[in-house]
């Protein structure tokens, strides 16, 4: 990056992009619900695919293309267009993030595209298709939700706290971070489950949500997200950063393995990791 302004320029781009994706990610909907027979399955059978995040994402990087030719692109369907250069940006994309909400007629699904400098995103934007709500923040620049700021909340007693989390496809692992939910659940305030990881970040920036957590995300599930709860004031451990802001050299040397994500207001987020960690979520 070489000065501020070009984030938010990146910004602007990931906006514009991600509001005319949202519009066709509900117009291909409307046969995706009608026909599930028009599903496909990735890593489980309840990991689906469908017409419209093919579609979607290929929207994006005809769009990307165009506006910035020189750039690389990693999205969830179509892979990475290569290995970036130092200070060159590189975009992330999911499609649609929560396509099992998509395909159930469910309002809770979004299109995420951060921007990333040297594996530092740098701006991002998330839009919700069905209530047209834009997420955005450029580094630096703070987080807005349309044109109002956001702010973390300012919870500092996790026994308050409303906390969001995912599931993972994979049933084993399901299991697994069920049995963590549940022997955590009575040492916070109540627990959220949306199927929308970036929206879940986005709710943590609003304040909606004291905290989120999931382990196994990947970086499109995060990426713009990640960024806009940051910009409110969130703390926020990710997967592969070598300084997570609390203090710990490198993801799991707080216990939580190298797959975990939280976000959380500063009040509670290293009460939420330490709890997370003496409850087994190390092992997840």
């Amino acid at each position: 990056m070489d000065s501020p302004v070009r984030a938010e320029v990146l910004e602007d781009l990931a906006v514009t992009i991600a509001r005319e994706t949202a519009a066709l990610a509900l117009t291909v909907r409307e046969r995706a619900v009608a026909d599930p027979g028009r599903l496909d399955t990735k890593s489980s059978a309840t990991d689906v695919v469908t017409e419209g995040d093919r579609a979607c994402e290929a929207l994006v990087r005809e769009r990307l293309a165009a506006a910035r030719p020189d750039d690389l692109v990693l999205g969830e369907e179509g892979g990475t267009s290569g290995t970036p250069a130092p200070g060159q940006v590189r975009w992330i994309v999911d499609p649609i993030d929560g396509t099992v909400n998509y395909t159930h007629g469910l309002p809770w699904f979004s299109v995420s595209i951060g921007a990333e400098v040297d594996g530092v995103v740098v701006a991002g934007a998330v839009v919700e298709p069905v209530s047209g709500r834009v997420w955005r923040a450029a580094r630096g620049h703070g987080a807005f939700r349309d044109d109002a700021p956001l702010r973390a909340s300012a919870l500092e007693d996790l026994r308050l706290g409303v906390v969001g989390t995912g599931l993972n496809y994979d049933p084993a692992r399901r299991g697994r971070q069920a049995a963590v939910l549940a022997r955590i659940a009575t040492s916070i305030g109540d627990v959220r489950r949306t199927g929308c990881a970036s929206l879940d970040l986005c709710a943590v920036a609003a304040g909606w949500l004291d905290g989120f957590y999931e382990h196994g995300l990947q970086r499109w599930d995060v990426a713009a997200g990640s960024l806009i709860a940051e910009e409110a004031g969130a703390v926020v451990r990710l997967p592969g950063r070598s300084e997570d802001g609390l203090g710990h050299d490198g993801p799991g040397h707080d216990g939580l393995g190298d797959e975990a994500t939280v976000a959380a207001t500063p009040g509670i987020v290293a009460a939420l990791v330490a709890l997370l960690a003496a409850e087994g979520a190390g092992g997840i």
